[in-house]
This record gives structure tokens, sequence and C-alpha cells, in this order.
């Protein structure tokens, strides 16, 4: 069944028209077809259950007769900070990171960033750009709440703002995973760009209480990494198990 994001109010026995970008997905994409059976979900728990009633050349409205509590929501918080990477490799992880449970993710400049998104228009579309990529992937994978992308920042104003109960920080160098002495509900990490986090970063990192992880003996590209930090924190503390 077609799975749509629609940032709207959702209640049951109602018709609703969906919005622009779903309806042109939904009608000129997948050439849905009145009667056709489609899930609805707004980020807010839950998701809806109708048919299209109507449609033509621009408006689509769905009849909700259905509503399903099923929330696949991992119990353990995880809040990314990854550095901007050039290309797509961005939107790749920012993917893979939604479908894989991420709660948010920080874009974030460091000494060896090479993206630079220029003023405030282009980085408003950039930000608009990876927040449609995450819903994308909700309507994948199942997810009924969309991970929050916030504005980029730098790296070291996300690691002293962090408040997650758990810190980590990745890098060849560093040590193996460290203990936790008891189950977190929040972890916060960071990643760094394809040149990887210079040694004042590191640091400055630690030094805002963030622990040192080595994963593994190879070194991962900069989207490859939050899959597998994710896949390990949801496998010991979320629900991967």
């Amino acid at each position: 069944m077609t799975r749509l994001y629609t940032p709207c109010p959702l209640s049951l026995n109602t018709e609703i028209e969906l919005p622009e970008e779903a309806a042109h997905h939904f009608i000129k994409v997948l050439r849905a077809r009145v009667g056709e059976e489609v899930c609805l979900f707004n980020g807010e728990g839950g998701e809806y259950h109708g048919v299209l009633s109507r449609a033509d050349k621009r408006n689509a409205y769905v009849t909700l007769n259905q509503f399903i509590a099923n929330d696949k929501t991992s119990p353990l918080k995880v809040h990314l900070g990854q550095v901007l990477s050039r290309g797509e490799r961005m939107d790749f992880a920012i993917q893979k990171a939604t479908e894989l449970g991420v709660t948010e993710i920080t874009p974030l400049f460091s000494e060896r960033c090479e993206v630079r998104l220029g003023g405030d228009d282009r980085q408003d579309k950039k930000l608009a750009h990876w927040q449609r990529v995450a819903i994308s992937a909700c309507e994948q994978c199942g997810l009924n709440r969309v991970p929050v992308i916030h504005p980029p920042q730098s790296l070291e104003t996300w690691t002293q703002n962090a408040t997650a109960e758990l810190r980590f920080v990745l890098a060849p160098s560093l040590e193996g995973f460290p203990s936790a002495t008891q189950k977190p509900q929040s972890v916060a990490v960071l990643i760094g760009s394809e040149g990887g986090l210079t040694e004042r970063e590191i640091n400055h990192a630690q030094q805002q209480g963030f622990l040192s992880w080595c994963l593994g003996q190879r070194v991962l590209r900069t989207e490859t990494a939050p899959i597998a930090v994710l896949s390990v924190l949801h496998w010991l503390w979320g629900d991967f198990q």
C-alpha cells in the first residue's frame, strides 16, 4: 500500500485534500485511480488507511476509514551530528539514518568540511531538500514519525549544546566502544567529514563529555559510519533485538 506523509490534521470518516506534493506523487507518478487504497501519516503517531475518493489533474481527495496506532519508533532517541559531505553522500546518510531509526540530525561544519552552502536562501533550500529525503525514507520504511533535520551549525556549537545521556565521537584513531553503566534513553553521535575530524575537534568533543569510539579496524566513509553506528546502538539499547 502506498504511504504518504500529509502534514495536516487527520481523523476518521473524513475526506481530506492531499497536499500538492503528495497529490502529484500519488496521481501523476504512481498513476493512482479512484478507489485505490492509501496510507497517510502526519508525524504525530499512528497512521490512517483510506481510499482515493476524488481526483483531477491537480487535486486528490482521500476518505479515511481506519486508524492503526502502530508506532515503529525506537525507544532509543539518537541525535546524529553529521559533518556535511559533498554530492549525494549527505542525502544517502540522511536516508539510511532515517530508515535505521534516527530521531534528530544536525548537519555540521568542521575544519575539513569542503561544503559551502552560501547564503540563507541556499541553506533554506538545502534544509528543505534534506527534510524531504527523510520524509521519503519514512514513507518507504514504515515510520510514522519524521526525524527532525536541524539547520546546519558549527561542530563546536553542536557539541557544546548536545544534551543526550550518552555522547560519542567517532574516529579511527580512538579506542574501542566504551562500556555504559546503564541503558541510556538518548544518545548523541558525532561523525566527521570525508577528511575526518582534526585532533583539535576530537579533543574539544571529549572536553564536552563525548566518549571516544572506534568502529573496528577499517576506516568507514562518512556516509557509511551512521549506518554502522545506528545499527550497533539500536541492537544494544533500541528495537533491533
